[in-house]
């Protein structure tokens, strides 16, 4: 109840309201804002360890080796990403040349949860995953969505007629074979 009263009293440095309860983890900051405030402000939270939150100022940022080109385009909406590192603007530090958006990349992380999150052009796992996380992806720890509702059921499904234009199956074109 008292930190709910101490967040009344807190106003939000984006849009100016009252009840602002997440306040920037750097020592000494003073900076509060409303989680649904925090991406209009150009803020991050990390979504493990101690789940902590970042204002503009002091939010982690990546180092890149160069800049985008200024035609390079997002690996997954083929958007332009324009021709710098900014809050909405993330780069691979796994292959350090695939740019994508900031937007595109959360859905992706979203979708696939954990298990199945990686680069979409070098599929590298392992930094790429890191680094998503200390920047303010939030990639959940579950299943990927595609598994749970059963759209790609069909794939693991055999084919069990023979569509060849003669059958040469001495049982007919109903005949399942057990291998091959």
């Amino acid at each position: 109840m008292c930190k709910v009263k101490q967040a009344n009293h807190k106003q939000c440095f984006v849009c100016g309201e009252r009840g602002a309860a997440i306040t920037c983890a750097e020592s000494g900051c003073t900076r509060s804002f409303h989680l649904p405030c925090a991406e209009d402000g150009q803020c991050i939270t990390q979504y493990f360890g101690e789940h902590r939150s970042f204002c503009w100022e002091h939010r982690p940022r990546q180092t890149p080796v160069r800049a985008p080109a200024e035609d390079t385009n997002c690996v997954i909406c083929q958007e332009t990403v324009g021709d710098s590192l900014s809050y909405y603007t993330m780069v691979c530090p796994a292959c350090t040349q695939n740019w994508f958006h900031r937007g595109c990349i959360q859905k992706q992380a979203l979708n696939a949860g954990m298990d199945c999150f990686r680069c979409p052009a070098c599929r590298d796992n392992t930094v790429f995953c890191t680094e998503m996380s200390t920047m303010g992806i939030h990639v959940p720890d579950r299943r990927p969505s595609w598994e749970d509702n059963g759209e790609y059921e069909g794939l693991r499904q055999r084919h069990r007629n023979c569509d060849a234009i003669k059958c040469l199956c001495p049982r007919g074109r109903r005949q399942a074979a057990t291998r091959g």
